[in-house]
């Protein structure tokens, strides 16, 4: 049940909204994977329209282990390094009290609560007593799935602790429409119902990871735009082949300055624009016939209830209509199977 009042003490003067109205651009890789690497691309967007916030994962939150989890603390001086080289700002994710107090230590200007902290109340208020009288500016992700209350109460458990330099990450959610294209579904209405229950609260758009490839950060960012999001979020790496982390997702610091400049003179990338238009209008539909979809088997569970209650004959109507089921699922999978051989596509990984 929603509180019926939500108490969010906006900062007048925010690290996430441009007195200029011009869009907040946040940049850098993935993952921070070598003092080399971060540096190089911070050089390079440093030299960029309006790019002066730098963030890189240095803790990545992983569904299963054994895979690259990030480098850890150990990441934390090439951080401080770029903001001495080039006095960009820095941002990054955190996880836990112990990550928000190391962050807070080697100078670290924005943290980030990505979705799987923001859906742990426990995980929010540990950090909120670490950033207890402080002035850290602090970017609250939206949870894996689209629960507003949890993204709220998560704002609320900051603002009750004192901060004030507020912010939300619109990153979309998981789900299991990948055939969508998508990386995860951006669900647009519920940011906007963020924005109607918090208006003087900035929101920024994480492109990066909604598109989950290159060829749809133009029309999803466009899109975060004409929705009047404050800044957006995008992903680049120097050598993204090489990447640790989201390779199919980042862009080289030359290609997200081309980016810019298509979003800033809004140049109608066609194919592209017209492509998410019709993923948005799929997802409805899809949406639409899941619910249809579930009335029919509670239906169609009813009547079989029904039949095998009567046990008739020598094989039960339980036992036919198992079979029927069985063979049902079967056809289901194997035609999913089939669709992503033929779309090329393999299986996206969660809100990461």
């Amino acid at each position: 049940m929603r509180a019926s009042k939500t108490t969010i003490s906006a900062a007048p003067q925010s690290s996430f909204r441009n007195a200029s109205g011009k869009p907040v651009l946040i940049a850098g890789p993935c993952s921070a994977e070598s003092e080399t690497q971060v540096v190089e691309t911070a050089n390079l967007l440093c030299k960029m329209q309006n790019v002066n916030i730098f963030k890189a994962g240095i803790w990545k939150s992983r569904t299963r282990p054994n895979s690259f989890e990030g480098v850890g603390a150990a990441g934390l001086p090439w951080l401080q390094k770029v903001k001495q080289q080039t006095g960009m700002r820095l941002a990054i994710d955190v996880a836990n009290a112990q990550q928000a107090e190391d962050a807070l230590h080697h100078d670290v200007d924005i943290l980030c609560l990505n979705g799987r902290v923001t859906v742990n109340p426990y995980a929010v208020q540990e950090i909120a007593e670490v950033l207890r009288g402080t002035n850290t500016a602090v970017l609250i992700t939206n949870p894996v799935y689209p629960d507003l209350d949890l993204w709220i109460g998560a704002l609320e458990r900051l603002s009750h602790a004192g901060l004030t330099d507020l912010g939300a990450i619109h990153r979309g959610f998981s789900g299991e429409d990948k055939e969508l294209l998508y990386r995860n579904q951006p669900k647009w209405e519920v940011m906007l119902q963020l924005r109607e229950a918090l208006p003087e609260l900035p929101i920024l758009c994480d492109a990066s990871h909604i598109a989950g490839k290159r060829s749809l950060l133009y029309p999803v960012g466009q899109r975060a735009l004409d929705l009047g999001v404050d800044g957006l979020l995008l992903e680049s790496h120097v050598n993204p082949a090489a990447a640790l982390s989201s390779p199919q997702q980042q862009l080289m610091p030359q290609e997200l300055d081309l980016l810019l400049n298509a979003l800033k003179t809004r140049v109608k990338l066609t194919e592209t624009t017209e492509l998410v238009e019709q993923l948005d209008a799929l997802q409805k539909e899809v949406e639409t016939l899941d619910q249809q979809l579930m009335e029919l088997l509670l239906h169609r569970n009813a009547v079989t209830n029904q039949m095998s209650s009567f046990g008739l004959g020598s094989t039960s109507a339980a036992t036919l209509l198992g079979k029927r089921h069985t063979k049902l699922t079967s056809l289901l999978h194997g035609l999913g199977q089939k669709r992503n051989s033929l779309d090329g596509n393999e299986p996206a990984s969660a809100v990461a």
